[in-house]
């Protein structure tokens, strides 16, 4: 047992009830404030606990960690340390805010600089991404799109059960919580027209997806088997893979998302481990046909993590319009980074694997405007009398996250991202 998921742990450090953040969550991001740089932290209940301050202090002696891991705009060098040294870093974490130890508690000047309250900080990208890849894995996703677009006796394409589906996509502009995007433009055709046309998007939607963060390389031309794929991913953050659906119909074949999905996708701020997600670990679908070799996983690699999606109209209230959850991913991350590197492909440390829209069984779990309108002949009520069959300007998308078992809870907090007009 990993000694900061202990259940009973508590910490002197007030933890309001339903908090994203226990004691034994502790995820990792970077933050700044109006008088301090960026660096790495903690999130523990309504603070951020500085790593920086810990480390230059000697509240982390003994773990062997280079001078200045912290001191960084990007998590990058400390989860290239690998999950080994992360886990121990984690675990004395836990027992500095753990209810009976004094080190930092009853030190009331270095707790005073290492505990900074939430709303004094502004969250910022967490890694430093070098590469992108988006997998399209939830068979309920892929069934509802190939029945809108193709064939409803035929929705999923002969791959589909035997690969984890996946392209690479663009890690630039990927951008965390609370960035506003602006509404994409490029080329469409409507059906009846005779030539494309170029402007604004008209059918922007959000995909809801997590996305897993690699810590480790494999080296050119080396696989990773599924068995040890999970040393190779230090944590998973909520994903919003933003799509232009009209743009993307037209541009889609024969090479797939282009311009339609390489405007923008938003992330939370918080990496939760997957130590952390330990206790939340389930059975995925039953895959039929059998999978080959290179991709069976044994015991239980999908996680039991709530998802909810909210639309709140510009000066209106949020109206929750989805709630999924990840155990539905026919593929599991095992699966899809072994399919990912078994050709050989080297992995680096930040890169972002996303799961591809995440969609349950029925209709309120279906994680993409495209679906829950059902390409805009349901269209979607809010509170205020509206309608949505697309994301509208001024619109704000957000993603809540949360594990919860025997009294724990895990959340990722959310992500969070406004709609302004096209430029």
């Amino acid at each position: 047992m990993i000694k900061a998921n202990d259940p009973s742990l508590k910490s002197w450090v007030e933890v309001p009830e339903n908090s994203d953040f226990p004691i034994q969550n502790l995820p990792f991001g970077i933050f700044k404030t109006d008088y301090m740089e960026a660096g790495a932290g903690v999130a523990i209940g309504e603070y951020i606990l500085d790593l920086t301050y810990l480390h230059e202090n000697g509240f982390l002696d003994g773990l062997g960690l280079p001078s200045g891991v912290f001191n960084h705009h990007y998590l990058n060098h400390f989860i290239g340390l690998g999950k080994e040294k992360t886990r121990e870093v984690r675990n004395r974490i836990s027992e500095l805010l753990e209810a009976g130890n004094d080190e930092l508690r009853d030190n009331k000047p270095a707790r005073e600089i290492a505990l900074v309250p939430m709303e004094e900080a502004e969250m910022l990208m967490p890694v430093k991404i070098p590469n992108y890849t988006d997998f399209y894995s939830s068979e309920e996703h892929a069934t509802n799109v190939g029945t809108m677009f193709r064939d409803p006796e035929n929705a999923l394409l002969p791959n589909w059960k035997h690969i984890p589906v996946g392209y690479h996509g663009r890690a630039s502009s990927i951008v965390v919580s609370g960035v506003d995007i602006h509404r994409p433009k490029g080329q469409t055709k409507a059906p009846d027209a005779d030539k494309p046309s170029f402007g604004p998007c008209k059918r922007l939607d959000f995909e809801l997806e997590m996305a897993f963060i690699t810590c480790r390389e494999n080296g050119l031309g080396n696989s990773i088997p599924t068995e040890k794929a999970e040393d190779y991913i230090f944590g998973f953050v909520l994903f919003n893979d933003w799509s232009a659906r009209d743009i993307q119909v037209w541009e889609y074949v024969p090479l797939g998302p282009f311009l339609a999905k390489n405007f923008a996708s938003s992330i939370s701020p918080w990496i939760v481990t997957m130590d952390a997600l330990e206790p939340f670990r389930t059975k995925g679908p039953e895959q039929k046909p059998e999978v080959l070799s290179y991709l069976e996983v044994k015991d239980e690699k999908n996680f039991d993590i709530n998802l909810e999606v909210l639309l709140q109209p510009e000066g209106g209230e949020e109206n929750k319009i989805c709630k999924s959850n990840f155990k539905y991913m026919y593929w599991n991350v095992n699966q899809q980074l072994a399919h990912h590197t078994v050709n050989g492909c080297n992995i680096q440390v930040g890169d972002m694997y996303a799961s591809g829209t995440i969609s349950g069984p029925t209709p309120d779990s279906y994680g993409s405007m495209l679906e829950l309108a059902w390409k805009g002949t349901k269209p979607v009520k809010l509170t205020d009398g509206s309608e949505r069959k697309f994301i509208e300007d001024g619109d704000t998308v957000i993603m809540r996250g949360y594990a919860e078992k025997d009294g724990l809870r895990i959340g990722f907090g959310e992500v969070k991202s406004k709609v302004l007009p096209a430029k």
